[in-house]
């Protein structure tokens, strides 16, 4: 289940919705702006684990699952789990639904700023070095887990 912002819903346009309770392994996603430019935040609500995607462009977003599951698979390998790590990622399968948990949305919050930061501080999101910024929203402690890094609970998640 991927659970969007009404912000990206909107973008969007009328998506038929999917319905169900929040659940650890949903995804959670945000349109955030960085120095004027759209951008795509997405966090796994279990386990905090992020992904920024900068510039993206409504035709990117038409068909969401597509978009995101290879840029998820891609994070997960970079951190050296594997790409199903959290669950099997299928685009095809992706439900699109609602936001239903504020601490997830407030850690997003917490994380979009991370970002704009950090491209403020490498001199634009031109400059903006993704490697980095990955390792510290992976890392970055937040108090809705715990303060346990997204990596050491990814590295838990199926035990």
């Amino acid at each position: 289940m991927l659970r969007c912002t009404a912000r990206l819903l909107k973008l969007l346009g009328p998506p038929t919705l999917g319905v169900g309770d929040p659940s650890p392994t949903d995804w959670y996603a945000n349109l955030v702006w960085v120095q004027g430019r759209k951008c795509l935040l997405v966090t796994h609500a279990g386990t905090l684990f992020s992904v920024f995607a900068p510039d993206v462009r409504v035709a990117d977003l038409r068909l969401l699952g597509g978009f995101l599951v290879p840029r998820i698979a891609d994070q997960l390998r970079a951190e050296g789990f594997e790409e199903d790590a959290l669950g099997e990622l299928d685009a095809a399968a992706t439900t699109i639904a609602k936001t239903a948990d504020r601490r997830v949305l407030g850690c997003m919050t917490d994380q979009a700023l991370l970002c704009e930061f950090t491209a403020a501080d490498s001199g634009g999101l031109d400059r903006l070095d993704m490697v980095d910024l990955h390792r510290h929203l992976q890392r970055n402690l937040l108090s809705a887990r715990g303060y346990v890094p997204a990596v050491e609970l990814v590295a838990d998640w199926r035990r």
